[in-house]
């Protein structure tokens, strides 16, 4: 049964199916961003006064400014991955003939534009942060692919070789509450060899690890770093905000005991002292706040700051961690701190700092 577009979207023709893979995608109309420029009109089925008014309505409501444009794919296909959909954001003046752009692919796709499909009817604020970001020279021009989660999220965002290396009570525990084993192989399969060389194909991007960037928060910061560690080749830079390294959470009120703490950090631990990137060629951003889920946080960035400080990459240049007291773990926090991973991993070339 076709799924029915929401208001306000049209179906657009669809891209060409991958070569050789045998998939095929549906892409909706592109919509300007809420707040940003004239809606895309359903077709009139109505002719007369009610469709010239109702063409007068749209005319004088749009503001005169677009923030950019939201193009929105259902259900992407996957051989590797179930199918989800997918969101990307192109900024207003985006040029498919000029200067390439730079690509940001975020997790948990629906919190980042829009609270109508954000968690608790919040959302990141990503394309008005990367818009502002941009005009004041501190950002070079992004295209953000903003990934939705699915009800596999937790299984697909856990770390797989992380997770193989914890004590077998804990892989037994993360396993019952996540309801399966990783899925986070097949994930990020899907957005290497799927994903990607679809957007490469269809907006006007630099394809180049330099100007290739993945972040997420929470879960999404785990499996933004094991993007980074497992294809450095594809990614320069990860965005791990809130990074949720406990994997599991002790009853309410209570705090993680040393021993829950050196079980979990320990295995991310071996995990990564082999397969983080040499320094000097990737950008790695972690935080935290103090409060919610974050107050369980900064023992764990602990272990994992001195391991990455071994390694021999340097704080504050390719590498910052950073701690927000008073922050908390929702959207409302991350909106407050976004622009400071984005210019950290995408900053304006030729800026201190900058790749």
């Amino acid at each position: 049964m076709r799924t029915p577009l929401p208001a306000g979207e049209r179906e657009g023709p669809a891209p060409k199916a991958w070569e050789g893979e045998g998939l095929s995608l549906r892409r909706l109309a592109p919509s300007p961003c809420r707040r940003s420029g004239p809606a895309v009109p359903l077709p009139f089925r109505e002719r007369g006064l009610f469709a010239l008014l109702a063409l007068l309505f749209l005319l004088v409501a749009a503001p005169a400014a677009a923030v950019g444009r939201l193009d929105q794919y259902r259900a992407f296909p996957s051989l590797y991955a179930n199918p989800r959909n997918v969101t990307v954001w192109v900024p207003a003046d985006y040029d498919p003939k000029g200067p390439p752009y730079a690509v940001l692919y975020m997790h948990d796709g629906q919190n980042l534009f829009d609270p109508k499909t954000g968690y608790g009817g919040k959302e990141w604020g990503v394309d008005e942060a990367v818009t502002k970001l941009t005009a004041e020279g501190r950002m070079r021009p992004t295209i953000v692919v903003g990934i939705w989660n699915t009800p596999k999220r937790l299984r697909e965002y856990v770390p797989a070789k992380a997770f193989d290396r914890l004590p077998k009570r804990y892989m037994e525990r993360v396993q019952g509450l996540y309801g399966g084993t990783p899925l986070s192989d097949g994930y990020l399969k899907f957005i290497v060899k799927e994903l990607k060389p679809f957007i490469d194909r269809s907006y006007n991007t630099a394809p180049g690890r330099a100007d290739t960037a993945i972040m997420g928060s929470s879960m999404g910061g785990l499996i933004s770093l094991y993007a980074l560690t497992e294809y450095p080749n594809v990614f320069g830079g990860a965005g791990c905000v809130s990074t949720h390294w406990p994997l599991l959470l002790p009853p309410e009120g209570q705090s993680l005991s040393d021993e829950d703490v050196d079980a979990v950090a320990t295995a991310f631990e071996a995990y990564l002292r082999p397969a983080l990137p040499r320094p000097g060629t990737h950008r790695l951003y972690f935080d935290h706040g103090s409060e919610t889920l974050d107050r369980h946080y900064a023992a764990y960035q602990a272990r994992i700051d001195r391991l990455v400080a071994r390694r021999g990459w340097t704080r504050d240049s390719n590498w910052i961690s950073r701690n927000f007291p008073g922050a908390a773990h929702n959207e409302d926090s991350w909106r407050a701190r976004v622009d400071i991973p984005l210019t950290f991993l995408l900053g304006k070339k030729g800026r201190p700092g900058a790749q």
